[in-house]
């Protein structure tokens, strides 16, 4: 974790960028908006793997990220005649998926917290304890460090805001530029920069030594 904090903090130029491979966006746009529903199956083969990671990546849930995945589409094709071709196809279906995935991290703040204890007629079972039997193949002591820090990594992810966490996902796990992060998310390039910053120090100060 110290080096994904430390690749933050440095915003150094990474490869991943939004866009589609060698596709004529806008003309496959226009098609569309005039009823060409195969012009829109070409766009979404363009970009379906760019945004189903992008949802894994920020979701940390393939059953989240894909009803995100699947959401960003339908939203795209509802709205695309009021595409204003200002921004590539790919930056805009990006831009409605960070959108729903937004609205996804925000419920999880205010949804309730599942127990892991169940009631049984045998007794009291925590699902945990299976889990934990399942990991248990390797290093027994290895097992638990690594529960102890997937544990308290993503406790202090669920302690930054929506914004700061979708900023920091975006930028280390996605490894979008802080520009591109800034078309994105609607927001200047500064702004994002600054949401980094202020999630990366918050990150530091939860792990303290892992950090």
């Amino acid at each position: 974790m110290s080096e994904a904090l430390r690749a933050a903090e440095a915003q150094g130029p990474l490869a991943a960028e939004v866009g589609g491979p060698g596709v004529d966006e806008y003309a496959l746009v226009r098609a569309v908006q005039q009823g060409d529903r195969d012009a829109f199956d070409r766009l979404v083969r363009a970009h379906d793997r760019g945004v189903l990671r992008l949802a894994m990546n920020i979701l940390r849930s393939t059953e989240d990220a894909r009803d995100a995945y699947q959401e960003a589409f339908l939203r795209a094709y509802r709205s695309i005649g009021s595409f204003r071709f200002d921004c590539s196809f790919g930056t805009w279906i990006h831009r409605i998926a960070v959108n729903i995935c937004l609205d996804h991290l925000r419920r999880r703040k205010v949804r309730p917290e599942i127990s892991t204890v169940l009631e049984t007629p045998d007794g009291v079972v925590d699902r945990l304890d299976s889990v934990a039997e399942e990991r248990a193949q390797g290093d027994p002591e290895r097992s638990l460090l690594n529960r102890q820090i997937e544990t308290r990594l993503g406790a202090a992810l669920d302690e930054l805001t929506p914004r700061e966490r979708l900023i920091f996902e975006l930028r280390h796990y996605q490894g979008l530029r802080l520009r591109k992060i800034g078309e994105i998310t609607e927001t200047s390039e500064e702004a994002a920069r600054n949401c980094l910053f202020r999630a990366t120090r918050k990150l530091r100060a939860a792990l303290g030594d892992l950090a």
